[in-house]
């Protein structure tokens, strides 16, 4: 059997689908085996290796769709590690590294809402495959699948004990331990029913506060993504806390559903989108550990993350917006880290990819060498660069593709030569339209490539702006 080749597409990072409707065992079982052939295709020659890792997440029977992912590779004829337990994404694409496979097949669909599942392809680098590997999936989907010599083999896994052991070593690990013993730094961790649950404990191996960190599939109703509206048992734990006697430093840390996206809260409870920890992070690299390298940022990266690699005479490189784009680049030139605004942050020092518990010990890492808040520490920045901004991202439902067309056509042949008031002086089309205005504000026009939706951001002086911006760029589309 095979699929229309057409029928299942592959995004940003993976092919997701609603559970029983589009991501279903019978699919799944066509797409595994074909993804693990490209994986042998691509990856074969340099490791010489027949094994595809398989991992999951806390997902509604991701389990099981891990185990039926394990089943028709094993009769593709490859070798299986299959993960005895859920991990991050991140684990399984070190595993896929460091156990020199071909790849990994990872079930989850990360920060999308608990009705959905997905599959994330992971190369033997240990990152997201690019985008021509996907679309060879794709294309050999509506293709019968060959006749395999003999099966392969299962074996599983423990997908935690190496991948910790790695990014123990990233750090002063004593040094945390210590401020955490000591009851000087309290770290609070928001893992949403996902998959970062225990993973700071494993790690750290001092007492750490966890908001829920239960398994719930359906996330309390909301989507595993680390945003405000999503995180307000995180602030007020940290403004009870707040209000304790003799408090010293405090931290949140907030993770998606996969454990690739971090963001964070400040001691009082404020929260700083991966904006704002990126130049942190690139500060606290560059400065307290004098790591060098190349920052590669996306197309909707804040201006402060050059302004702050300048400081330290690190070359900026941007790509189109999706880590696969930054992963690609970190195989190519040696990165300090590469980062999104969505908060996937990677190292150029572990592997290309996204790792949110390694961001978080690299967060505590700062504020233990530092003795600083956060907040501090990014009002430090400010004042070292002389820049300070907001932003904000809105998405915006279209009535339909329609509509999504003849607003790519209007922005393709009568570009927008003012915004808000602004005049703009310049527009880059590498992905979207981003629009950069007089007042050195920029809004981002992006298109969702399989539904009517408009991605808006903005990054201006103030909030104010920035909202008026959105508000602006929301009534413009409107007339379409």
């Amino acid at each position: 059997m095979a699929i229309a080749g057409d029928s299942i597409k592959f995004g940003t990072d993976g092919w997701r689908g609603i559970i029983a409707a589009d991501f279903t065992f019978e699919r799944l079982a066509i797409v595994a085996p074909v993804a693990a052939q490209v994986l042998a295709d691509a990856y074969g020659e340099t490791t010489g290796s027949q094994t595809i890792i398989v991992g999951h997440d806390r997902r509604f029977m991701a389990e099981d769709f891990a185990k039926k992912t394990a089943e028709v590779v094993q009769s593709a004829g490859f070798d299986v590690l299959l993960s005895n337990s859920y991990a991050p994404t991140p684990a399984f694409s070190w595993a896929a590294k460091s156990q020199n496979a071909l790849g990994a097949l990872v079930i989850t669909a990360s920060h999308n809402p608990g009705n959905y599942l997905g599959l994330k392809v992971k190369g033997a680098f240990g990152g997201s495959v690019p985008l021509e590997i996907t679309k060879q999936i794709e294309a050999k989907l509506s293709q019968a699948p060959a006749t395999p010599k003999k099966e392969g083999s299962i074996k599983t896994f423990d997908p935690w004990s190496s991948y910790c052991d790695a990014l123990r070593q990233k750090v002063d690990i004593a040094l945390i331990q210590q401020l955490i013993s000591q009851g000087k730094l309290t770290v609070f961790a928001h893992v949403m029913n996902g998959a970062a649950a225990g993973g700071l404990n494993k790690i750290l191996g001092v007492p750490i506060i966890e908001i829920k960190a239960e398994r719930d599939p359906l996330f309390g109703g909301k989507s595993p993504e680390p945003l405000p509206g999503y995180l307000s048992e995180l602030f007020e734990a940290l403004q009870n806390h707040q209000r304790q006697p003799g408090v010293e430093l405090a931290v949140g840390l907030a993770f998606d559903g996969d454990s690739d996206r971090i963001a964070a809260a400040d001691g009082q409870g404020n929260f700083l989108s991966p904006q704002i920890l990126i130049p942190i992070l690139i500060e606290h690299l560059a400065s307290r550990r004098n790591f060098s390298g190349e920052v590669v940022k996306t197309l909707s990266g804040s201006d402060l993350i050059p302004r702050v690699a300048a400081l330290y005479n690190l070359p900026v490189y941007e790509t189109a917006i999706g880590y696969k784009y930054i992963a690609d680049r970190m195989l190519s030139t040696p990165a300090l880290l590469g980062g999104e605004e969505s908060g996937g942050i990677g190292y150029g020092n572990h592997i290309p990819e996204r790792d949110a518990l390694l961001s978080a010990l690299y967060i505590l890492e700062a504020i233990a060498k530092s003795g600083k808040d956060l907040s501090e520490l990014y009002k430090s920045l400010q004042e070292q660069t002389g820049y300070a901004s907001a932003y904000d991202r809105i998405d915006l439902h279209l009535s339909g593709m329609e509509v999504r067309s003849r607003i790519q056509e209007q922005l393709q042949t009568q570009p927008l030569q003012e915004i808000n008031g602004q005049a703009v002086v310049d527009c880059q089309t590498t992905d979207g339209y981003k629009f950069r205005l007089a007042n050195d504000s920029w809004l981002l026009i992006r298109f969702s490539g399989t539904e009517p939706l408009l991605r808006l951001y903005c990054e201006a002086a103030t909030l104010e702006q920035v909202t008026q911006t959105l508000n602006w760029a929301k009534d413009w589309a409107s007339q379409f």
